[in-house]
């Protein structure tokens, strides 16, 4: 208690306090921009933290990093865009909602499920830090493998209706993810003699192309020079009913509990966790032929997992000084530069100060929704402008987005590749979504199986010989093979009144 009093001390300071605001403003601007992403909006923040006190750095990273997070969901709400990476998984389903004047249902709730989902984050960081953690740091890179595998294996949960499409557009993504240097041998692969993609395709780059710049051409075929009216719903409100709230209750705790554990694991991040959270809400929906056409239920599934995966993340930082995501990883460098060293002795010598962490947490959580209804008026006023104005302006910010994130010019010809790619996709009704998860997670599979495959010295067995990846295996094995059982099943399927098969 003496220390969490201590630590209510250190926060609320005149200079803490004003820094929340100010670093809130800017995450929510600098994430309203398509393609800057929430790592990216505290990578600019960070010199202005050298003269802080080590509680208004963090405060200063925890905040801009919540309200960056938020902030993508507008630009995708309001033109189909997604602002930041972990955005991209429910960008369909809040413009759907913001078509049909359900604008509180969209960020509203997005905003509210954010705010669950970080302080069940905050609550899984306050009491389960050192056990999360532990469990974590007994991954391999056999669990690593099968994680990975069985994330691509979600693939088949967002690719619609028809599997084939969806299964080309997760080759697509696979075949973008294994342009580069080979990770073991270091031979080029399909770079064609370019310099620019030995490292390999940028994930933004490729964001911005398959969701901005396809949108934009897809806007510019049918463009007739009226402006796009978006009306709220009938009562004005741009926050949802609490009945609303109240009957995705499953879905955000879940989304929650789902994003923290996610974000424990090192590297995986809120990107991972939306994607994954919106992929199990649609496999345990009453509703699954709404995703991806206005679903409530994945906005506030996925809105609860990328905001709470930011607080799992911070839980291997602490305790053992492994950065859980690129946010965190900017987090240590900060704590270090302040004289305090992550890991098991922070949390004895500097208690009053991990206290603090936690309030900011749950301040900057809390302090999502008065900012998101701010964002909200702040869209609507942006969508008002006539398209010959607003789609020159997304563009350059596209633009912008792109460019800033290598200071090359190699990533605009990716996103235009890119654009040009999906926008045929769509216009044929291939679905985006595995395209994206073959990119982010097939580097990942590759890397993890090589690496294991080193180790076991080609023996296969060892992928299934540690428990945790044993389980994880048989999960990947099951969501591979339930469809095709269901198809049996039907097949065998006999009509009671005939006793004849069903098909």
């Amino acid at each position: 208690m003496d220390a969490f009093i201590a630590g209510l001390d250190l926060v609320f300071q005149t200079e803490v306090i004003l820094t929340i605001v100010v670093s809130a403003l800017f995450g929510l601007f600098v994430g309203m921009i398509p393609g800057l992403s929430a790592t990216m909006a505290v990578a600019l923040l960070v010199p202005v933290t050298f003269t802080m006190s080590p509680v208004a750095a963090l405060a200063t990273i925890i905040t801009c990093s919540a309200m960056s997070i938020f902030a993508g969901d507008v630009p995708g709400a309001f033109l189909r865009i997604p602002g930041t990476p972990s955005s991209a998984a429910y960008t369909n389903d809040m413009n759907d909602l913001v078509k049909a004047g359900r604008v509180g249902d969209a960020l509203g709730m997005s905003a509210v499920a954010s705010v669950l989902g970080g302080i069940i984050g905050t609550i899984a960081l306050i009491l389960c830090a050192p056990l999360l953690a532990d469990f974590a740091l007994n991954f391999s890179s056999f669990e690593y493998f099968w994680l990975a595998l069985l994330g691509l294996s979600c693939a088949t949960l967002v690719a619609g209706d028809d599997a084939l499409k969806g299964g080309i557009s997760l080759m697509l993504g696979l075949f973008m993810a294994v342009v580069g240097l080979d990770f073991v041998t270091g031979i080029q692969r399909y770079t064609f003699g370019n310099m620019n993609l030995q490292g390999g395709i940028g994930f933004i780059s490729v964001m911005i192309g398959a969701f901005a710049f396809a949108e934009l051409m897809r806007r510019a075929s049918v463009f007739t020079g009226q402006r796009l009216e978006v009306r709220l719903d009938v009562s004005g409100r741009p926050m949802p009913a609490a009945k609303t709230i109240w009957q995705q209750r499953k879905s955000i705790t879940r989304g929650g509990v789902l994003g923290t554990l996610i974000g424990v694991l090192p590297g995986a991040g809120a990107d991972i966790a939306a994607w994954v959270a919106y992929a199990v809400s649609k496999r345990f929906s009453k509703n699954p032929e709404q995703f991806g056409r206005g679903s409530v239920e994945g906005v506030a599934g996925a809105s609860s997992a990328n905001n709470a995966a930011l607080s799992g993340s911070y839980v291997p930082t602490l305790v053992f000084g492994i950065p859980g995501d690129s946010i965190t990883a900017i987090v240590v460098g900060v704590l270090i530069l302040k004289g305090i060293q992550p890991g098991p002795l922070v949390f004895s010598q500097s208690a009053d100060m991990v206290n603090a962490l936690y309030i900011i947490f749950l301040i900057s959580n809390l302090l999502l929704v008065p900012f998101a209804i701010l964002a909200i008026y702040m869209g609507r006023f942006a969508i008002s402008l006539r398209d010959e104005v607003l789609y020159p302006v997304i563009m350059l910010l596209c633009m912008f987005g792109a460019y800033a994130v290598s200071n090359n010019i190699f990533e605009l010809w990716i996103v235009l590749a890119t654009g040009l790619l999906v926008w045929v996709m769509n216009e044929n009704d291939y679905p985006t979504a595995p395209l994206i998860l073959g990119l982010v997670l097939g580097q990942v599979v590759e890397q993890n199986f090589m690496s294991s495959i080193i180790k076991a010295d080609g023996n296969m067995m060892m992928f299934v010989n540690r428990p945790v990846a044993a389980a994880l295996a048989i999960i990947t094995l099951i969501v591979w093979f339930f469809p095709l059982i269901g198809v049996l099943r039907r097949r065998t399927a006999r009509d009671p009144a005939t006793d004849t098969p069903l098909s």
